[in-house]
């Protein structure tokens, strides 16, 4: 595969459990070999195999290795700084490894001030086909949730921030979110507590379908204080397109605020 190929659309079919890695230096194919381990990092060749931000001193010299052991390719990071994989998931030089799923997982090796690294990671499986274009394929939607009118205006009011896209938003409080209300429809009595009950039932319902982030809290850990599951559900929302900023027309947003 030429470099410039990317690992995501796929690779040529071969023996199932190979390893094919990226970076914008170079790549490279593992056999699953038990005990094969292959590394990546600053630094060259024997100390590692494949260079990965060569010229940022933030990365370490040996900063990741890949092990085939039990079946899998199991991914630990060795470098001082963090190694940032798919959802947001970090790894330390403490974390445990992890073992890869079959398929496309890129991974980012933090650098130099907000500079992140990318190495490409792709473990073959059974039905690997090979790159495929298709360019004329009809686009697969995003999958999306039913929300009534007044659920989404309770979620466009708190989560207002989100679909301003604003950097790591937070939602707006129960507070905040029945004051606007009150302006937008004094006569619907909505109350903080009102609010409150019916993203439950939101959360509740939305759970029971598999939706992307955890919405229910463990009882065994006691209630979130920092309304985590509030952002989960609004995150979800928005990315998934069930929330989109449009919707923030609901708000009348060409209105004042009171204070």
């Amino acid at each position: 595969m030429p470099l410039s190929a990317s690992l995501a659309r796929g690779v040529a079919p071969g023996t199932p459990g190979t390893l094919h890695a990226r970076t914008v230096t170079g790549e490279l194919s593992a056999p699953p070999r038990p005990g094969l381990t292959v590394r990546f990092g600053r630094g060259e060749k024997p100390d590692v195999d494949l260079g990965v931000g060569v010229d940022d001193l933030r990365v370490s010299r040996r900063h990741g290795e890949l092990t085939y052991r039990q079946g899998m390719w199991w991914l630990r990071n060795t470098g001082q700084q963090l190694v940032r994989l798919p959802r947001g998931q970090m790894m330390h030089l403490a974390t445990e490894p992890i073992p890869l799923a079959t398929g496309y997982t890129p991974l980012f090796v933090k650098g130099s001030g907000y500079r992140e690294h990318l190495v490409e990671l792709y473990v073959a499986g059974h039905d690997d086909q090979g790159p495929v274009s298709r360019r004329q394929a009809e686009t697969i939607r995003p999958e999306t949730w039913a929300l009534d009118d007044d659920e989404r205006l309770l979620l466009v009011i708190l989560g207002q921030r989100y679909l301003l896209y604003e950097e790591e938003p937070r939602p707006m409080t129960y507070a905040v979110a029945a004051k606007q209300l009150k302006y937008l429809r004094p006569d619907d009595n909505w109350t903080e507590r009102r609010i409150e009950h019916r993203i439950e039932v939101v959360r509740h319902r939305l759970h029971r379908t598999g939706f992307r982030y955890p919405l229910l809290h463990d009882k065994s850990q006691g209630r979130p204080g920092d309304n985590s599951l509030l952002h989960n559900l609004i995150k979800g929302l928005v990315e998934s397109t069930t929330l989109v900023p449009p919707d923030l027309d609901l708000m009348e947003d060409d209105a004042p605020w009171p204070e």
